[in-house]
């Protein structure tokens, strides 16, 4: 059985762009001699397609390009991910439809419906009941759509116990978080031993606002080892030859509760040439370490985020401090120098030193760097406030003036050229509330949303490593908002490498102030570090989309309500 997987950065809503895709896809795997070829889930829509689902339009155009699509499969299956109504019209699946010759030939309705973290899909769809086994050539396959392949027992259990099914073809929308790959292979792995069967897994990929699709398909053999693996954060094709013989003879039995299940079989006849072109030994690219797949996922969904949304280029206000700077190299792999413009926006407390790292950046990169002094538009607002300010001490109004000074200038030369601001708050400034709303939080991406202040610098590094861009002086000074004079983050925050230790802990993985503190963090610390966390959730609903990297982003991972009086005792 030749099976080739697509692994193709589709565009939400592009329906005509995606079936062409597509199309073209089905006509290189045919030119491959490829028995069955499978793309991602919710293929024709992109995903997610969120409240597009609720429009009745949008599902019946959805239908009409699935049927305009099935036009192209002569000689070929082709498994696509679509919004399938009923008949009735009053319920949704997310389905995997059987195209051939020109017919949709059976559809497989989606079992297990994801319902946390950033998937919402019982919001949408119907849980399909059946399970769907295709018979290719006397060769059966199984039809199973993401979460199906996770869950323990379901589909997969019914297709290779009672469907008796030796490969299970499995659609995906999965997105990334650190380290998702490996966790991908070896629950995968153990699924494959388990049902004694082949998995060809076919991903997504691209970015879709705060999501990364990572692709990594894969090809794993009933022993668990991986016969083929695509590329990861890139388009990639993969075809492989599977003696699909071996599998299927020896399966765990199904749970007495399983057996109800109804296996439907769809025979589909195929005809192709006595001989094929042999294949190349399937690929196997070396999996990124830990900070190359974080720095590709951030370049990834930046990258996506200004094209699919036909920005003409970004622009960078560029401080001289690590997280500036770090943001703009991103966005230059990302878009390439020359759609990328760097502002320089000195003040009277910007030193000289950071003017000077921001000009030898620019350089190393290559871009265009605009200078536009910020302080007489600064003196002309404090002139402006003098008489309400008067008789009150300067405070936090004042320092605030100059960031949202910079965003209205930002947001100025965004208006004209049509460039989109990328904001470069990190995640623990995000957190605490270090950041000022409608100052350097105003932009339309917020590139390192969810990268903490320790993994910025890791980061950093890790560019260096592949050519010195950022000036190691970015690297080794201590960070600072500039907004007073000798200003430094430790006035405010605890040293970054304590604070992401207490955020990891309260924000990622909910952990109380006493189980903190018992891990051996300063009560006084813990204490002030939630304080601001909690009363933040206000700024934070405000903070442009970005790029999500872990398991508890800001925004679906993580709702809370503005509005809240509930204090956890401490």
């Amino acid at each position: 059985m030749r099976v080739a997987l697509c692994q193709d950065n589709l565009t939400v809503g592009d329906l005509v762009g995606n079936v062409e895709c597509m199309r073209e896809q089905i006509t290189r795997a045919q030119k491959c001699g490829a028995d069955i070829v499978a793309f991602p889930e919710l293929a024709i829509t992109g995903y997610p397609p969120e409240d597009l689902l609720l429009k009745p339009g949008f599902i019946a155009d959805t239908g009409a390009a699935l049927q305009d699509l099935a036009r192209t499969t002569p000689d070929i299956v082709a498994v696509v991910g679509y919004p399938e109504a009923s008949a009735t019209g009053d319920s949704l699946y997310n389905s995997a439809a059987i195209l051939h010759n020109g017919q949709v030939t059976a559809v497989y309705r989606k079992h297990h419906l994801p319902n946390y973290a950033v998937f919402d899909e019982q919001r949408y769809f119907r849980a399909g009941k059946d399970a769907l086994v295709l018979d290719v050539k006397q060769t059966r396959i199984g039809i199973t759509i993401c979460e199906d392949i996770w869950a323990r027992g379901g589909p997969a259990e019914w297709l290779t116990v009672q469907g008796r099914a030796t490969l299970l073809l499995n659609l995906s929308a999965s997105p990334y978080h650190t380290n998702k790959g490996r966790e991908r292979e070896r629950l995968f792995a153990d699924r494959c031993k388990k049902h004694n069967c082949y998995l060809a897994f076919c991903n997504a990929v691209g970015g879709q606002d705060e999501l990364v699709f990572d692709g990594h398909s894969l090809v794993i053999g009933p022993t668990g080892n991986v016969i083929a693996r695509a590329k990861q954060f890139v388009e990639d094709f993969v075809v492989v030859d599977l003696e699909l013989q071996v599998a299927g003879k020896e399966k765990d039995s199904v749970e007495p509760a399983e057996h109800d299940r109804v296996v439907k079989i769809a025979t589909v006849d195929i005809h192709r040439a006595a001989v094929r072109e042999v294949l190349q030994p399937p690929p196997q690219p070396t999996l990124l370490d830990q900070d190359a797949e974080i720095y590709q996922a951030l370049t990834l969904g930046t990258a996506d985020y200004v094209r699919k949304n036909r920005f003409s280029g970004a622009v960078i206000g560029l401080s001289g401090g690590i997280d500036s700077a770090l943001t703009l190299v991103i966005a230059v792999d990302a878009l390439g120098a020359e759609a990328v413009t760097a502002v320089s926006m000195p003040s009277r407390y910007t030193a000289a030193m950071n003017r000077t790292d921001a000009e030898t950046l620019c350089d190393n990169l290559g871009i265009k760097l605009l200078e536009i002094p910020i302080e007489t538009v600064a003196t002309s607002f404090a002139d402006v406030l003098a008489d309400s300010f008067s008789g009150i001490e300067t405070n936090v109004a004042e320092e605030n003036l100059q960031a949202r000074i910079r965003g209205n200038l930002l947001m100025a030369l965004s208006n004209k050229f049509g460039w989109l601001v990328l904001t470069t708050g990190n995640k623990s400034e995000m957190s605490v509330g270090y950041a000022t709303l409608y100052g350097d939080m105003a932009g339309g991406f917020a590139l390192l949303k969810d990268v903490l202040k320790t993994q910025v610098y890791q980061l950093a590094k890790w560019r260096n490593s592949m050519a010195a861009i950022i000036p190691q002086r970015i690297i080794d000074k201590a960070p600072t908002a500039e907004l007073r004079e000798n200003q430094l983050d430790t006035d405010n925050l605890p040293p970054y490498d304590e604070l992401d230790g207490i955020l990891k802990a309260y924000v990622e993985h909910d952990r109380t102030a006493k189980e903190i503190i018992a891990s051996g963090f300063d009560v006084s610390t813990v204490n002030h570090v939630i304080s601001l966390v909690d009363r933040s959730e206000y700024k934070r609903r405000q903070c442009a989309p970005g790029v999500r990297i872990s398991t508890r982003a800001f925004g679906k991972d993580r709702r809370l309500p503005i509005t809240n009086r509930y204090r956890p005792s401490l």
